[in-house]
């Protein structure tokens, strides 16, 4: 009789997710998979099932994970625009000293144009830094620490789109002052 393998679903899919960062989807292979997970591969596709579903927990559990980091840290900031700033400099410093670029970033480049499934969670994660963010552009807006006269979705559209370019940047050339100077520009541009 078989024996079934128990084992910390969340632990495995923080330890897949590793892999699929920094091999990307296509690239990861089952044998990765399961052995950064510390577990045979029946009890993968008994518990969590093929390497598409394993990878479409990793990208929700991903994104999720984003979501509460974003809002537990705005919250202890009193001023929107601190909190922007603050959010700004975080996307730099994940851009510039983590192991991998963003995973959201990566699979919508990979995945994300032929799989609906993925595409929906990242556009979930998009809709949400982007309400997130414009909303505190129009608290900022409304305490005049923005100016009045400012287009509060044109520019949260600038801020959200500014961090693809910079990963991109970041990749490409391996340059972190070139990224601190296009971050400290945006901040002179929005705290004008």
């Amino acid at each position: 009789m078989a024996r079934n393998v128990e084992f910390n679903e969340e632990y495995a899919i923080q330890k897949a997710m590793e892999v699929f960062w920094k091999k990307g989807y296509s690239g990861a292979s089952m044998r990765d998979l399961t052995d950064a997970m510390q577990i045979n591969s029946s009890s993968l596709y008994n518990t969590i099932g093929d390497k598409r579903q394993l990878f479409v927990k990793c990208i929700r559990s991903y994104t999720q994970g984003r979501m509460k980091e974003a809002l537990a840290h705005s919250a202890k900031i009193k001023s929107p625009l601190k909190a922007i700033v603050s959010f700004i400099n975080e996307s730099v410093s994940t851009i510039l000293y983590s192991n991998n670029s963003c995973l959201a970033i990566k699979t919508t480049f990979e995945v994300a144009t032929s799989d609906p499934d993925v595409q929906a969670i990242l556009r979930e994660d998009d809709d949400f830094t982007h309400g997130f963010l414009l909303d505190l552009v129009k608290k900022a807006i409304e305490q005049k620490e923005i100016d009045s006269n400012t287009d509060a979705e044109t520019l949260t559209d600038f801020i959200v789109h500014a961090f693809t370019g910079w990963h991109e940047s970041y990749i490409l050339h391996q340059d972190p002052a070139r990224i601190k100077k296009m971050a400290k520009y945006l901040i002179s541009q929005i705290s004008r």
